[in-house]
């Protein structure tokens, strides 16, 4: 069987481009999956992915293909090699990032995950099925571990290599009934940190609250956010704050007359967004890799260094995505996107129980979800709420309310923002699927906009 390592230098030696860039995923999976307090499927499954960029004179080829056996090798190789040679010359052209050294453990085999990883927290998940069964609860749900070893090699001498393990849990309760339903979810590197009692437990206080059940009509309301939810919300705005878009006058962070709106102040608070692929419990990869080309990314900077960058510093918009080109264009330092986001608001900050013993009257809220861009000018996004909205009144929860859509721009919200709390690591419900490394606040909105009715339970 041929490794990756061994792929990489294989593709390498087969382009006839000027340069190459050859990148390897190797993938595994382990899941268990459950309904009604039952396991129901468990499983693990491998992938393998191979990305061949050529570059000939300013042109770029790329071709990525699944499962490339090494007879196929020179096949994918020379597509990639003639799709450079007929391509027009790509507007971000920039010499290559020099190799310096290997990664430490470029060479070490390839370990992948497997359902051992579940050891400790198969037996906690049993128990806690058995509890919700006599608790008159269904517990339905998943729990995933990936790990993918990521091989970048170029002509240049680059070579370079990242192993990120990513794990969540998303848990569903509902009623015996099936008429109430409360979720919760959680981002892990390993499981060895999930609490899955703690979990439901919380989980079965929000069926309680749901047994009261109060209708409300559409309007402005004072609303407590999640990190949850606050993680789906700045997500979207971290992956729409491209410099080359905000230059060419298309998003929200585009300057009236030209350039883009870095050194305004969005939030009156200090907030800090920033990403760091250091950061404890939530590391991520500390070089570029970029598969294709795009507009928030270049093939040309693949294994360019990355490092701990503030979007957002003390309220005030200090960084967009930036290419090596897009820095050029702009006169701004040169800040990639990293795979993590961190929020946070300055020194202390509450809990988010500490948060709703304060609050004299305004709705709780789940998590979000369905969530779409309406206006790229002003990052209007509309979504709905799910699994939860419940009414505080005087420091204390009183019944659950109906599903609102929303219409809120994450870049006005930071504006509006009258309180952010204590910081911890979250798993956003939208976008876990393809970002699950975040450290996010609950935050309270005193107008958070409930622009309709939902009729969705």
């Amino acid at each position: 069987m041929t490794s990756p390592q061994e792929m990489v230098e294989r593709a390498l030696e087969l382009s006839q481009a000027d340069d190459c860039v050859v990148i390897v995923d190797e993938g595994s999976t382990a899941n268990l999956r459950f309904a009604g307090n039952t396991l129901t499927t468990n499983g693990v499954a491998r992938s393998a992915q191979l990305t061949v960029i050529s570059i000939v004179g300013a042109g770029v080829g790329v071709v990525s293909r699944a499962a490339v056996r090494p007879e196929q090798l020179p096949e994918v190789v020379a597509a990639a090699d003639a799709a450079a040679r007929e391509a027009q010359p790509a507007e971000d052209v920039r010499p290559l990032v020099e190799g310096a050294g290997s990664s430490a453990n470029w060479v070490e085999p390839v370990l992948p995950t497997s359902i051992g990883v579940f050891g400790d927290f198969a037996p906690a998940l049993g128990e806690t099925f058995a509890a919700a069964e006599a608790g008159g609860r269904k517990l339905y749900g998943f729990a995933e571990h990936t790990l993918t070893s990521t091989f970048v090699g170029s002509s240049r001498g680059l070579r370079l290599r990242h192993d990120q393990p990513t794990g969540r849990l998303e848990l569903n309760a509902k009623s015996a009934d099936l008429k109430r339903s409360a979720w919760t979810g959680v981002a892990t590197r390993d499981f060895s940190d999930v609490d899955v009692a703690a979990l439901d437990s919380s989980l079965a206080q929000r069926l309680e609250w749901a047994k009261n059940r109060v209708d409300l009509p559409a309007g402005r309301y004072e609303t407590l956010l999640p990190p949850s939810a606050v993680a789906d919300l700045m997500i979207y705005m971290l992956w729409s704050s491209g410099a080359r878009d905000a230059l060419d006058g298309r998003t929200v962070f585009s300057k009236p007359g030209g350039g883009t709106r870095v050194g305004e102040r969005l939030a009156q608070l200090p907030v800090t967004l920033s990403s760091d692929p250091a950061a404890p419990g939530i590391e991520c990869a500390p070089f570029v890799t970029a598969h294709a080309p795009s507009r928030r990314s270049s093939v040309f900077d693949n294994g360019l260094p990355l490092a701990a960058t503030d979007w957002v510093k003390d309220g005030t918009l200090t960084a967009l995505m930036q290419t090596r080109h897009s820095a050029e264009l702009s006169g701004l330092p040169v800040t990639p996107s990293i795979d993590n986001l961190i929020m946070r608001g300055g020194e202390g900050g509450r809990s988010l129980e500490e948060m709703i013993a304060s609050t004299e009257r305004g709705l709780l809220v789940t998590c979000l979800w369905y969530i779409r861009e309406v206006d790229p000018q002003t990052l209007l996004l509309t979504g709905l709420t799910r699994d939860g909205v419940y009414l505080v009144e005087h420091g204390e929860v009183v019944g659950e309310v109906n599903n609102f859509r929303f219409n809120e721009s994450p870049v006005d919200l930071l504006g509006r923002l009258s309180e952010v709390g204590a910081a911890q690591q979250t798993l956003p419900r939208e976008w876990n699927d393809y970002f699950t490394r975040t450290i996010m606040p609950p935050v309270r909105v005193p107008d958070f906009n409930m622009s309709t009715v939902s009729q969705a339970n």
